[in-house]
């Protein structure tokens, strides 16, 4: 049976409306608990939350189901996504639960949950706790919340392994961070500072309703003003949950999770550190750094989109490093899901380490120029297939003859196909991707 509620990031939604209103949220909280009672005794859940306004009732309904149900509950505040799953696997807790929607804008929130493993609950549990929170709307629960008070030694316990991950100090280094009034408001500033950086920072005054708007890893220019401005080495922006991280170097130019990928994997090589040269990254990664891996010999695999796609890869492999575009990179000789603190933190090493700044680290990446279209459709089903669309996209390939890259794929949200074009000529990439479009449109007759 497909979930109706648990998404590939647990259960999002706009809080106060279903699925995150209050019977539902408690409802979650008592199916939590009912399924950890009956694979431990005495079990405990860690509880963390980011900055938006509903965070904090949010988090005092999910702890007074799990109480109702016998559960522990410990509260770690405002902390990042990764820090829930960092001290969900290094504690006693049967669980942890982080209440955030990431980028989304403040009005939205979620539910994410990490098994004592750090991973997220396998589908067949998170499908058994879903029953679990439609029986009980059914029957018609009074949510009831839980009186919460911060236990501050957590977010501690997460800084001070951040900070034991690091070989150098940044005395002499100036960083500018963009929190995005976030998750990372307080932890970011703080982890640089004791490790001996200057750090400019920005969006770091969080009031519930300013987390990801116009600032944070998915808008930049304030960040590449701030950098250039006042003259830093390196900027950093995280996303409201801090899971990502994008870069700007002392130019003021981006350096996305490609970047990232291209440096750290070429640094790990070097030191002996890649296991089968092999680094995991998705579909959308781009092909110029898949080109300048192999110059490195380095080989790059590509999964769906999505980081937990890249985190089930790197499991089989038994990879070190994989990661997204977008910023959301793993490493798993230190965590069980992306942390742009320390995403940060081995970026900065590294160009530390090699005495360069974020520009000449990534100078041999070559972005080869991408055209994304999109087209509505009636319908996915054997769309691809069809002779004109495919006879298309196979003509276009054909023409690249391996310089280039063709991703045809439909949104799992909305009626679209989505036609991404990528080679080393822009006018050639508008062309062909216009090509594919009107072949789609043509059998689609919208």
């Amino acid at each position: 049976m497909a979930k109706q509620l648990f998404g590939t990031d647990g259960i999002r939604g706009v809080a106060g409306e279903y699925p995150l209103d209050g019977a539902t949220v408690y409802a979650f909280g008592c199916a939590l608990g009912e399924d950890l009672i009956a694979h431990r005794a005495h079990p405990e859940v860690v509880i963390g939350t980011d900055t938006r306004e509903s965070g904090q009732w949010i988090a005092e309904t999910v702890a007074g189901g799990l109480q109702a149900r016998g559960v522990g509950v410990r509260f770690a505040g405002v902390i990042t996504t990764p820090g829930v799953a960092y001290l969900t696997r290094t504690l006693d807790f049967a669980a942890g639960v982080m209440i955030s929607a990431s980028h989304n804008p403040y009005h939205d929130n979620g539910l994410k949950v990490f098994s004592h493993s750090g991973f997220k609950l396998p589908d067949d549990e998170e499908h058994v706790v879903e029953q679990s929170i439609l029986a009980l709307r059914e029957q018609g629960v009074a949510p009831q919340r839980a009186a919460l008070a911060v236990d501050e030694s957590l977010d501690r316990r997460y800084l001070e392994f951040l900070i034991g991950t690091v070989s150098v100090r940044f005395d002499g280094v100036k960083i500018a961070i963009d929190c995005g009034n976030g998750a990372s408001y307080r932890l970011a500033p703080e982890l640089f500072r004791k490790l001996g950086a200057e750090v400019v920072t920005v969006c770091t005054e969080p009031d519930g309703r300013n987390i990801n708007l116009n600032c944070g890893a998915l808008h930049l220019g304030l960040l590449q003003e701030t950098v250039v401005a006042s003259g830093a080495n390196y900027g950093v922006a995280f996303d409201g949950d801090a899971d990502r991280a994008i870069f700007v170097a002392a130019s003021g130019k981006v350096v996305d999770g490609d970047g990232v990928l291209l440096a750290v994997g070429r640094a790990l090589k070097d030191a002996g550190h890649l296991p089968e040269n092999t680094v995991v990254a998705t579909v959308m990664s781009n092909l110029g750094l898949e080109k300048a891996l192999e110059r490195h010999g380095i080989r790059m695999l590509r999964t769906a989109v999505g980081d937990k796609y890249v985190l089930e890869e790197m499991v089989r492999l038994g990879a070190t490093l994989g990661g997204e575009q977008s910023g959301h990179v793993i490493f798993r000789e230190f965590a069980t899901t992306g942390d742009g603190l320390l995403t940060a933190l081995r970026v900065f090493e590294i160009a530390r380490a090699a005495n360069l700044g974020l520009d000449e680290l990534v100078k041999d990446l070559q972005v080869f120029p991408q055209k994304l279209v999109n087209i509505r459709v009636r319908e996915k089903a054997g769309l691809l297939e069809r002779p004109a669309v495919a006879s298309e996209i196979r003509r276009v390939e054909e023409a690249f003859a391996g310089s280039g890259r063709v991703l045809v794929r439909f949104s799992g949200t909305e009626p679209l196909a989505r036609v991404m074009v990528e080679g080393p000529d822009q006018a050639q990439v508008d062309a062909f991707s216009a090509s594919i479009a009107e072949a789609i449109r043509r059998e689609t007759g919208l």
